[in-house]
């Protein structure tokens, strides 16, 4: 005789010992905030020209947007790894917030790991509270992935001792509403003549700091800039950090981004796979719903399966970086962000062929995401570069450029 089968729902990876009980509870409380809003609501703002602000609010009066900040500062004395669960949540919700990858987690870190205690101050409460934003200027139009070239530069003034900036930056998220751009720049190194790199806090309405929005095909709140550094002026307290540790405090910043593109990825990836699981339970054309026939089942099967280890490389990522081993979590995000962003667009891809007809409606809100699931492959950095990082870093191959 058979033992009876429980009833009892299986525990699914994010229910596991990988998690602990608190990062099970801001997983859900997130999920929770995320389902009140939900694409409809990410539509209408994009539909409207504008930006999810009171998503934006009640994330920040809950505490979800500094939940990575220092706790003397009004954030949540947490790390990456719980920034990362709160953006994935919003995502998977349909409802996710760009910014966060750029406001708390790259500058919010690279302040508090190496700003002064002025800078702390005035930047960490508002960015942790989410009254202030801040966005990241680091591509350049000729530097692309080779961030060896860029050429925004930074002089001082014999006289003033200010810093004076000029360059050009362009796929700038969020400058129009975020009250400084965290630039990435280049100083002389009076030993060695060469250029290095150093950060920039630069408030929007400084003379000298124009920006010209970009037509982009991708449907999003966050809008992307071209920006212009014509001789700006800044007080000498403006450089974030060490001039001589500009490097350090570089890669600072770029892994959470890299960790948070993959937790971005992940929700986008979710989402899509959700709508498409839904669907195939109900959807019948013969005698079953489609779902039972393995030509529709594996495919979701497969990207569930690929989303599932993204993640586990997303939270080994998250885990290195917040136990500041940060040459481990370079090679760790790379991997993540790599592997996320091929299972969002795997996922999205299969979610809308699973629809069909009805994947391309605005009724279901998959279409979109066509081209919203690429962002992840691109930016940052892009897979080839993730690639190329891989087999020198990792694996000790030569490399050809």
């Amino acid at each position: 005789m058979s033992p009876a089968r429980s009833t009892t729902p299986r525990p699914t990876a994010r229910s596991t010992v990988l998690e602990t009980e608190e990062h099970q509870a801001l997983r859900a409380a997130v999920a929770a905030l995320g389902k009140r809003y939900g694409r409809d609501y990410m539509t209408r703002v994009v539909a409207d020209d504008g930006h999810p602000d009171e998503l934006w609010a009640d994330a920040a009066k809950l505490g979800y947007l500094g939940v990575n900040l220092p706790e003397e500062y009004g954030g949540g004395g947490g790390g990456i790894a719980e920034l990362s669960i709160v953006l994935e949540e919003l995502g998977a919700a349909g409802s996710p917030l760009l910014m966060m990858v750029v406001s708390p987690a790259i500058c919010g870190t690279v302040i508090a790991r190496f700003g002064t205690e002025a800078q702390k101050r005035a930047w960490l409460p508002g960015l942790a509270d989410g009254s202030r934003t801040m966005a990241f200027g680091i591509t350049e139009p000729d530097a692309g992935s080779n961030s060896h070239r860029i050429t925004t530069t930074a002089r001082r003034d014999p006289d003033s001792g200010d810093w004076l900036l000029t360059g050009r930056k362009v796929f700038i998220s969020g400058v129009d509403i975020a009250d400084a751009t965290l630039i990435v720049g280049r100083t002389s190194d009076a030993r060695t003549g060469s250029l290095k790199p150093c950060l920039f806090i630069v408030p929007r309405d400084t003379p000298g700091f124009e920006r010209r929005q970009i037509a982009m095909e991708l449907q999003a709140a966050e809008k992307q800039f071209e920006l212009v550094l014509d001789d700006v002026r800044l007080p000498a307290d403006a450089l974030v950090g060490d001039e001589d540790a500009g490097l350090l405090q570089l890669f600072a910043g770029l892994n959470p981004e890299r960790i948070m593109t993959a937790a971005f990825a992940l929700g986008m990836g979710r989402y899509a796979l959700n709508r498409a699981t839904e669907y195939a339970k109900e959807r019948s054309v013969w005698k079953a719903p489609i779902g039972a026939h393995q030509a529709i089942a594996h495919p979701l099967a497969q990207c569930h399966i690929e989303i599932e280890l993204a993640r586990l490389m997303m939270q080994k990522a998250a885990r290195l970086y917040d136990d500041g081993e940060d040459m481990a979590a370079g090679e760790a995000a790379n991997m993540a962000k790599l592997a996320a962003a091929d299972a969002c667009v795997k996922a999205v891809d299969q979610a809308v062929h699973t629809l069909g007809g009805n994947g391309l409606t605005k009724e279901f809100g998959l279409a979109s995401l066509i081209v919203a699931s690429r962002v992840a492959r691109i930016a940052p950095v892009s897979r080839e570069m993730i690639l190329n990082y891989v087999s020198h870093q990792t694996l000790g191959l030569p490399k050809s450029y």
